[in-house]
């Protein structure tokens, strides 16, 4: 019988890592936390229908006091308790979207996940944003990173696999809809040599 407290959990090494501070530069992007001016960006951002269909922790309606706690609350606390590293993804100075990748021990590594603004859709900055994430993750020792995505997200899917993420399976009732109901997501993972 195998003693639960050496199941093998995938972590990387933050030694040496200001997660408060810590940035990752893409070759377009720039994936930096988040300040109190990207408010009403954020705001903006999280009106889209798109964007709340397939984020179902987004409140609806979006006020600006949500947009606030988010910045304020998520995007620097869980920097600053080591549970992840929230970012506002930048290009050419303007916040056109957001991603995460989230810090939780398990076998299946650190998370990642991503939003992309309306008005910056179509350039390919989820994939660069998510291959970011990955990079940095794999540079201070994650085994692997993985993404889940909701099964009706085609597109959400397609930037996974230009972000050379492998479809791995679905996982069945594992998301919470806004309706109150599950549904089934498709599991993507990467490895450090894909």
């Amino acid at each position: 019988m195998r003693d639960d407290s050496q199941v093998e959990t995938a972590t990387l090494s933050l030694t040496g890592v200001d997660l408060t501070t810590e940035v990752v530069r893409t070759a377009r992007l720039v994936l930096r936390p988040f300040r109190p001016d990207d408010v009403p960006a954020v705001h903006r951002a999280s009106q889209d229908p798109e964007t709340q269909r397939w984020v179902s922790a987004i409140p609806v309606p979006y006020t600006l006091e949500d947009a606030r706690s988010f910045v304020e609350g998520v995007g620097t606390a869980h920097r600053a308790e080591g549970l992840g590293l929230p970012v506002v993804v930048e290009a050419d100075g303007e916040l056109v979207g957001t991603a995460a990748l989230q810090l939780r021990p398990g076998r299946l590594g650190p998370e990642i996940g991503y939003t992309i603004a309306p008005w910056a859709r179509g350039r390919g900055y989820a994939a660069e944003a998510a291959d970011g994430l990955a990079g940095w993750a794999f540079g201070r020792g994650a085994p692997r990173v993985h993404l889940v995505i909701d099964v009706d997200n085609a597109v959400s899917q397609a930037v996974a696999r230009r972000a050379g993420f492998t479809r791995e399976g679905v996982v069945r009732g594992c998301l919470a809809r806004r309706d109150g109901s599950r549904a089934d997501a498709v599991l993507f993972g990467r490895l450090p040599g894909d």
